[in-house]
């Protein structure tokens, strides 16, 4: 047998064997996490915005297990806030961004004042700028959250916070919600004899 199908051999078995180690050692050192604090995880957008005063969603999460406040996720809306009150068993309230936020903003880059820096690409959690080094960046409207931490890193100001107007083009419509049950057939009407 040559040596280099000796070398393989030798490097699969120990490539094994370490494996299984390393498998019996992370089912025999887990570490338990509070399964309450994975819930709550998964039930917060996951951002990593830092609205809510903690540096993302998992710290947010384990403050509202020790009995923080469930109402301080802007991207999470009301809904996010009502299905912690469900989980947590108290009260449902009010977000407490609504009183200074009323209209939903959006990042908005003046393209003539960019230097393509990509200093606002890396400061959003939820990749809503899209550009290159040297190149313009442009907001992905739809995925941006308004949670202005791409504002301060641009060195030339050319980024704004304006407000989204509600129209027919940007309602959130959930056309699923409504039941639409078609009349007009008569076969439809006759399938229940």
């Amino acid at each position: 047998m040559s040596t280099i199908v000796i070398a393989i051999i030798a490097l699969v078995i120990l490539a094994a064997v370490f494996g299984a180690v390393l498998g019996f050692a992370s089912i025999k050192f887990k570490v338990e996490a509070d399964p309450i604090v994975d819930q709550i995880d998964s039930i917060l957008p996951q951002t990593q915005c830092g609205q809510c005063g903690y540096p993302g969603c998992r710290p947010y999460a384990e403050a509202i297990a020790n009995g923080d406040a469930i109402n301080k996720c802007p991207p999470g809306g009301q809904a996010t806030i009502e299905k912690l009150a469900d989980l947590m068993g108290v009260e449902v309230e009010d977000s407490a961004h609504d009183a200074e936020k009323s209209v939903k903003k959006v990042a908005f880059i003046h393209e003539d004042m960019c230097i393509g820096c990509t200093k606002c690409i890396q400061a959003c959690p939820v990749d809503a700028i899209v550009g290159g080094t040297k190149a313009l960046h442009t907001v992905i409207k739809d995925e941006c959250t308004g949670c202005d931490l791409c504002v301060a890193p641009c060195p030339t100001d050319c980024i704004e916070m304006i407000p989204v107007e509600t129209t027919t083009e940007t309602w959130k419509w959930q056309l699923d919600a409504i039941p639409v049950v078609n009349i007009t057939e008569p076969h439809s009407q006759q399938s229940g004899n």
